[in-house]
């Protein structure tokens, strides 16, 4: 069963996707928050996995995080990484009013970007009982220092600059400069890193592609993201399990390589073999034993 709800995080309104069994009986549910990448939309790969989870007997919430999709926040687009984690800790408190739910049996899952905001979020909110995430990419690191951190440190500096004059330009009336997420074209890349070929891939042909997922950003977004590290303090989720979930091919993998070492136990890196980054967004191949692990994880994890 699909529930379309909302609910408030920092005085915005979100909007969201509740997934319950179809045959739950009476009992109370465990819950799993489920957090979308950026650039993306409740709709796509959160929504697949929020699918499967119910299959297997949770409610899954999947919401489109502020300023994206169908909830509310401008400029449009912002991909704040503070307000993702407070709409994560949001999302935790909705599940905890609702007569359904066990609110000492939720769990949180963040796939791509929010494979970085949900470890951040459960940092503090003792509230999410197991951590996982499939394809983790801490944002800051990535747009500070590139794909494999072979970025020019000149460019986050030229980047800061850019977003500060915008700041001033657009508080004078002036649009905001949006930056892109996914190529918009297949062109050129075949010599490109695997993520960004996939991304088009998925983000911008029928496979995943979405009407509300435009998959760009404000270049102001840049002075809020360049401070956010996901996964310095990532050893304060424990005693809470944690899970990290990457494919053997995926080129983002030490991003969860790194913070599974940084993290205490009980801590497990799980690789799917064969798989990509993106190939764990909504390939069958892939995502089932993804979501099996899964299962079996919250299914420890969320045992009240």
């Amino acid at each position: 069963m699909r529930t379309s709800v909302t609910f408030p995080s920092n005085g915005l309104r979100l909007a969201g996707i509740l997934f319950t069994p179809e045959n739950r009986g009476g009992e109370r549910l465990p819950a799993v928050v489920v957090s979308h990448p950026g650039g993306g939309v409740k709709e796509q790969t959160a929504s697949v996995y929020a699918q499967r989870l119910a299959d297997k007997g949770y409610a899954a919430l999947v919401f489109d995080a502020a300023y994206q999709g169908e909830s509310e926040g401008e400029p449009r687009f912002l991909e704040d990484p503070f307000q993702r984690s407070e709409d994560v800790k949001s999302a935790v408190t909705f599940l905890t009013t609702r007569d359904d739910i066990d609110p000492a049996r939720i769990g949180a899952l963040g796939i791509c970007a929010s494979g970085g905001y949900v470890p951040f979020a459960a940092q503090t909110d003792h509230r999410i009982k197991a951590v996982a995430t499939v394809s983790g990419l801490d944002i800051g690191d990535y747009l500070s220092n590139g794909l494999g951190r072979t970025q020019d440190p000149s460019v986050l500096q030229e980047m800061l600059d850019a977003a500060g004059a915008l700041r001033t330009a657009e508080a004078e009336g002036a649009e905001p400069n949006y930056q892109i997420w996914a190529p918009p074209s297949a062109e050129g890349l075949e010599q490109a890193p695997d993520l960004f070929r996939e991304a088009h891939d998925y983000y911008r042909t029928p496979r995943g592609q979405h009407e509300r997922s435009e998959n760009k950003w404000p270049l102001q977004s840049i002075d809020r993201i360049a401070q956010f590290d996901a996964y310095a303090k990532i050893a304060m989720i424990s005693p809470r399990p944690l899970l990290m979930i990457v494919g053997s091919k995926a080129d983002t993998a030490y991003f969860s390589e790194e913070a599974v070492a940084k993290a205490a136990e009980p801590k497990e890196l799980f690789v799917v073999d064969g798989a990509s980054h993106v190939d764990l967004y909504d390939l069958d191949q892939y995502v089932t034993p993804t979501v099996a692990k899964l299962d079996e994880f919250f299914g420890k994890g969320l045992t009240g």
